[in-house]
């Protein structure tokens, strides 16, 4: 058994999975459009966006695609175990770009070097360095 989580977004699914590219998360490794490919048209001028994508890194999976009944994102967030405090600040500051921090980067009182943020199309975000 493995988990893997699904993001929604309503009609930028490509741009999202682009940021994560340049963040360096990893890269797109499928994906299948409405209407194109015989998949079907979806609705509400869907043609041409993102039905189903999957996303691929080091230790990063997930997958996304957009629905125009996409809900908000709230009540998860993606968690990264990071092993380097230099890494951990680059992807945080990349991360942060255009989003809103939640928690600032930094020495949290059980002991690792945390950050939490909400990314510009509303991902929550917690990075997370344990110092040994």
């Amino acid at each position: 058994m493995q988990l893997s989580n699904y993001l929604f977004f309503t009609n930028n699914c490509a741009a999202a999975l682009a940021f994560y590219t340049r963040c360096g998360l990893g890269r797109v490794v499928e994906v299948l459009l409405y209407g194109e490919n015989g998949m079907p048209a979806g609705s509400n001028g869907m043609h041409g966006h993102i039905m189903h994508a999957s996303f691929k890194g080091p230790g990063v999976s997930f997958y996304a695609s957009d629905n125009h009944d996409a809900e908000p994102m709230r009540g998860s967030a993606h968690h990264l175990l990071m092993d380097n405090r230099a890494q951990t600040e680059q992807l945080f500051r990349q991360l942060a770009e255009g989003g809103t921090i939640t928690t600032p980067l930094g020495m949290q009182p059980w002991g690792d070097y945390y950050g939490k943020l909400t990314d510009q199309f509303g991902v929550q975000w917690m990075l997370d360095c344990p110092v040994s």
